[in-house]
């Protein structure tokens, strides 16, 4: 009989792709979103991808009933936690939206799990936790601390779960710590589709290749890097959708509480990525380098080693395969998934 996973915002860009490969690897998948930043149609594109069905509910994880229906309809036995906000930018200027989303979402979830009994989970965590750091490449020893509302959201969030395994070694917990996520599935179907203005580089950066914004804002180019704009660890979507279904198998081997970071080990700069992507689509993107954000860092970039060893996970995609793959969706998809 296949396990059964609840996903939450698994409409969304990570979460969609991680389902796929969910639905692919044999397991029973339920997903509850509340298409806040999202759209259903993903999972229909997943479906029709995989050829299996995806069971969704559109519920808000803050809302205990209904989060408590979908647990008796269920035998979960993991739960892969993504529901949440997740712009820093937009975290500065909303912060208690951050902290009822991130933070209270998480604590009805933990509350309805630990009802029926369900103790295993993977939470979608960030690289933001490491704040600005001394040095990189970035271990998950490295002293944690946070510069914006988003990643505090995601650090008391890990502090919650901490506190939670102290409390019950019953409680089996994965931490994943993302660098940056870009890039779609290669079919082209499903991919990062964001409401509005994009608040990550990649879709912007394909946006204005197809003439969807006229211009590229880059956030500083006086940053302490090769080419004074800001560096960055970015991952194929992919490779950390496989990162979670590792850390789902390690899990069930290796019973405890447990942190990882995923990541290349690589860092690439804003104009590394725009050079990058022109190169692989054949399409100028024109951009204009602006002030600083508030809350950014210079550079960021994992030592995913503790990944390789414990997970036996390694990122293997390269900058032309997340610029390729960025460009097959955005191409086919000009308007996200309201195509």
């Amino acid at each position: 009989m296949s396990k059964s996973i609840l996903v939450t915002g698994g409409a969304g860009y990570i979460g969609s792709h991680t389902v796929l490969l969910l639905l692919q690897a044999g397991y029973t998948v339920v997903v509850v979103d509340n298409l806040s930043n999202s759209s259903e149609e993903s999972l229909l594109r997943v479906s029709r991808i995989t050829s299996r069905a995806v069971k969704f509910y559109d519920v808000d994880i803050r809302d205990y009933d209904a989060l408590e229906r979908v647990f008796k309809d269920y035998k979960f036995d993991f739960v892969i936690h993504f529901a949440g906000l997740k712009a820093v930018g937009e975290s500065v200027n909303q912060p208690l939206s951050y902290y009822r989303n991130n933070v209270e979402g998480t604590l009805t979830l933990c509350r309805v799990m630990n009802k029926y009994n369900v103790k295993s989970i993977v939470f979608s965590s960030s690289a933001t936790v490491y704040g600005n750091p001394d040095s990189v490449p970035i271990s998950e020893n490295f002293p944690t601390s946070a510069t914006n509302p988003y990643g505090r959201s995601k650090l008391i969030v890990e502090q919650v779960f901490q506190d939670l395994y102290v409390s019950d070694s019953d409680w089996n917990i994965s931490l994943l710590r993302y660098f940056n996520p870009v890039g779609a599935h290669p079919s082209g179907l499903i991919g990062e589709n964001p409401s509005g203005i994009p608040n990550n580089l990649m879709p912007y950066i394909a946006e204005t290749a197809i003439g969807k914004r006229d211009k590229l804002s880059v956030f500083g180019g006086d940053y302490n890097t090769h080419d004074g704009t800001g560096v960055r660890d970015y991952i194929h979507v992919m490779d950390l959708a496989e990162g979670h279904l590792k850390a789902i198998d390690f899990l069930q081997e290796s019973k405890g509480l447990h942190i990882h970071n995923l990541g290349t080990g690589k860092g690439y700069s804003v104009l590394d990525m725009v050079n990058a992507f022109s190169a692989v689509s054949g399409m100028a993107v024109s951009y204009e380098i602006i002030e600083r954000r508030s809350g950014d860092i210079a550079e960021c970039y994992a030592d995913p080693t503790k990944a390789q060893k414990e997970l036996n996970w390694t990122a293997t995609r390269s900058i032309e395969d997340m610029c390729r793959d960025t460009w097959s969706w955005q191409s086919k998809n000009p308007n996200g998934y309201s195509d």
